[in-house]
C-alpha cells in the first residue's frame, strides 16, 4: 500500500507536494454511524449542536448500507492483517442492532486468511438489551460504558430528552454486561461533580465489580477562554490522579486505570494506548456517517476534512498534506516543553487540550500543571514494576527532538 515508504504527498487541492517523510498509516478507525446524535442532553457534551459541526443543519444522520460496505471493503483491504473499527457518536447503538449485525457479516465477507478483526463500541448504555449483548459478546467486542460514579454525581449532568437522570438506566446495562460476560470498561467524565472525589469513585467503581476504568478530564471554554462551570482545573485534575494512584497501587495487578496503562506502555518503551502521548497525531481518522473523513473527533470541522471514502482510497487520504499539516500542530515546540523532563512521555500533551482555551495550537496544554504532578509521582514505581514486568531495566526518560518530521 505504499505505507512506511517516501512518497508525494497531496496538497490542499488535489495535485502533489514535495514528501515530507514517511507516509503515516492510517491504524484505526473512529466511525460515527449515527454522527453527533445522541438520545441524551448531557450538560457537559462538546459535541451536540456545537457551531462549527458540519452537518448541524441535518437532524437525522444515519451511516447507509452502501457507505457501511464501501467502509468495511477498503478499509479492510487498506488495513491487512489487522483491521481496527471503533464506533462512537454522538450515541452509536441510534444506528440500530440491524448495522451493526450487518457489519459483522461484511466483515466476515471482506475478510482474508489471517485477518484480524477488532470492534470496540462506545456507549451511554441506554438502549442496550440482551440481544446488543448477545452481539458483543459473540464477536468479543470492546464496550465503553459511560458512567460518571454514584447516583448523585452521575445525573449532575447526564439527563435524557426529558430532564431526568439515566443513572438507574446505566446500572441496568452495566448488570446486563457483567451477567452476559461482555468484556467492558467505564469512561468516567471528570467535572466539577466528581473531582474532588476520588476516593469515593474508586470504592463506588471497585464495589460494583468493575476492574477497567478511563478518566476523561473535563475541558470545555467560553470564547474569552474562560471555564464554563462544570470544567475541572489542572490543580484538581493533577491531585485527583494522584490520590487515584495511591489508591490504585496495591490493586495494580487487578484494577486497570487507563493513565496509568498508557504511562506504563511508555515508560516500557512502547507506543501508548493513548493518541495524546504520541508524538503526532496521525495514528486514526474519524469516519462521520456520510463517509466524510477527518483527523481527529475533536476537530471535525470543514477546514480538517481529509476527503471522503466513498470517492478516495485511504492511501490517498493518509498522504493528504492537510493530514500531516494536523498532524504537525502537536509538534509545535514550545518553550516549556523543550526543556520538560517529561517531554519525552507527553509530547506536548493534546491539541484540543492546547488549542481549546485561546484557539492556538501553539499554547501549553491546558492540563500541563497535571502532567507534572503525576509523572513525579508515577513514573518512579512505575519505572521499578514495568522494569519487573518486561524482565530488564526501563529504558530512561530522554529529551529529544520535538517533531519527527
Amino acid at each position: 500500500m505504499g505505507n512506511g515508504n517516501p512518497l508525494p504527498i497531496l496538497n490542499e487541492g488535489m495535485g502533489l507536494a514535495p514528501a515530507l517523510g514517511p507516509t503515516p498509516r492510517i491504524s484505526s478507525l473512529l466511525i460515527k454511524p449515527a454522527s453527533a446524535v445522541c438520545n441524551l442532553d448531557c450538560t457537559y457534551c462538546f459535541y451536540l449542536d456545537r457551531e462549527a459541526d458540519p452537518y448541524k443543519e441535518l437532524p437525522a444522520r444515519r451511516m447507509t448500507a452502501e457507505c457501511l460496505e464501501r467502509l468495511v471493503d477498503t478499509f479492510m483491504f487498506y488495513s491487512y492483517p489487522n483491521s481496527v473499527f471503533a464506533f462512537q457518536g454522538g450515541e452509536p447503538t441510534l444506528a440500530g442492532l440491524p448495522f451493526f449485525e450487518k457489519l459483522v457479516q461484511l466483515q466476515q465477507e471482506y475478510g482474508r486468511d489471517g485477518h484480524n478483526v477488532s470492534n470496540a463500541l462506545q456507549t451511554n448504555a441506554i438502549v442496550l438489551d440482551h440481544n446488543w449483548a448477545q452481539l458483543f459478546r459473540q464477536y468479543n467486542w470492546l464496550l465503553g460504558v459511560s458512567l460518571d460514579g454514584p447516583e448523585y454525581i452521575h445525573d449532575t449532568y447526564r439527563f435524557n430528552k426529558a430532564g431526568r437522570g439515566t443513572w438507574k438506566r446505566v446500572m441496568q446495562s452495566v448488570e446486563l454486561l457483567q451477567k452476559e460476560k461482555v468484556e467492558f470498561n467505564i469512561l468516567c467524565v471528570l467535572s466539577q461533580a466528581n473531582v474532588e472525589k476520588p476516593g469515593e469513585l474508586y470504592s463506588f467503581f471497585k464495589g460494583i465489580g468493575v476492574d477497567n476504568v478511563q478518566f476523561i478530564p473535563l475541558s470545555e471554554f467560553f470564547p474569552d477562554g474562560s471555564l464554563m462551570p462544570f470544567t475541572i482545573t489542572a490543580e484538581q485534575y493533577g491531585r485527583f490522579l494522584c490520590e487515584i494512584f495511591d489508591l490504585w497501587w496495591p490493586d495494580r495487578r487487578k484494577m486497570r486505570i487507563r493513565f496509568f496503562d498508557n504511562l506504563a506502555e511508555a515508560l516500557a518503551g512502547q507506543k501508548p494506548g493513548a493518541c495524546t502521548m504520541h508524538e503526532t497525531c496521525d495514528s486514526y481518522v474519524v469516519v462521520e456517517y456520510n463517509g466524510d473523513i477527518y483527523p481527529c473527533d475533536f476537530f471535525v470541522e470543514k477546514e480538517w476534512k481529509l476527503g471522503n471514502i466513498m470517492v478516495d482510497s485511504w492511501v490517498e487520504v493518509a498522504r493528504r498534506q492537510r493530514r500531516y499539516n494536523f498532524a504537525s500542530k502537536k509538534t509545535l515546540a514550545h518553550p516549556e516543553c523543550q526543556v520538560c523532563d517529561w517531554q519525552s512521555i507527553c509530547h506536548g500533551g493534546c491539541p484540543k487540550f492546547r488549542h481549546a482555551p485561546h484557539r492556538r495550537f501553539e499554547d501549553l496544554d491546558y492540563f500541563c500543571p497535571a502532567y507534572k504532578m503525576i509523572y513525579a509521582k508515577a513514573v518512579g514505581p512505575l519505572r521499578k514494576e514495568v522494569s519487573k514486568i518486561i524482565g530488564r531495566e526501563a529504558p530512561e526518560l530522554v529529551r529529544h527532538s520535538i517533531s519527527p518530521y
